[in-house]
């Protein structure tokens, strides 16, 4: 099992030993996901923290129509989780499914608060990566608010190259808050100035 990329990932924010690499690495356990199928269930309760080794994800919620409404993407090197179902495991609202073949490394939540016993600097960077994940839904909030629908999908594909290329019109414009052939017609327009 290669955790080079998670521990990469600590590295980046942490100032820590080989050994407690080693540590942490060890609460941590691989899911391959095939393309389609789910780790999570509107209504099952969250088990898991995911850390994106390879592959896509869509973290999505379907209303009352069976609509369903991306709240968001994770690709490599992002988490992916309902925090809400994990920390007070709750029934989720939340789906969570692959869009391509993928692979997670994944820590429950009694390990990850043994974890915190043993590697205490860790729950200090969880906070802060907390606090960094509400800054950016804020920041998409005014975003949806505020900018036309044009100019929030030339920020996603200029901020989410590489997922831009993954995920298809609809899910593009369900993330965006906008019509799929709205979608269609941009990327459209773009290819033809390509030419």
């Amino acid at each position: 099992m290669n955790y080079e990329l998670l521990k990469a990932y600590f590295r980046q924010h942490l100032d820590l030993s080989s050994k407690e690499l080693e540590v942490i690495t060890s609460y941590y356990h691989e899911k391959k996901v095939d393309k389609g199928n789910f780790v999570l269930r509107q209504g099952e309760i969250c088990r898991f923290e995911g850390f994106v080794v390879e592959g896509c994800f869509k973290v999505c919620v379907t209303d009352a129509d069976g609509n369903e409404k991306v709240l968001y993407f994770a690709a490599r090197d992002w988490w992916v989780m309902d925090i809400d179902s994990f920390s007070r495991q709750t029934p989720s609202d939340l789906d969570i499914q692959a869009l391509t073949d993928s692979t997670l490394l994944m820590i429950s939540r009694y390990d990850k608060e043994r974890l915190y016993e043993q590697v205490p600097k860790l729950e200090r960077l969880f906070r802060l990566m907390s606090q960094k994940a509400v800054a950016a839904w804020q920041r998409r909030l005014v975003r949806n608010h505020t900018m036309k629908a044009e100019e929030r999908y030339h920020h996603f594909v200029s901020t989410y190259p590489e997922i831009a290329q993954l995920v298809t019109n609809k899910l593009v414009a369900s993330y965006l808050g906008i019509t799929q052939e709205f979608v269609s017609v941009i990327r459209k327009r773009l290819s033809e100035k390509k030419i």
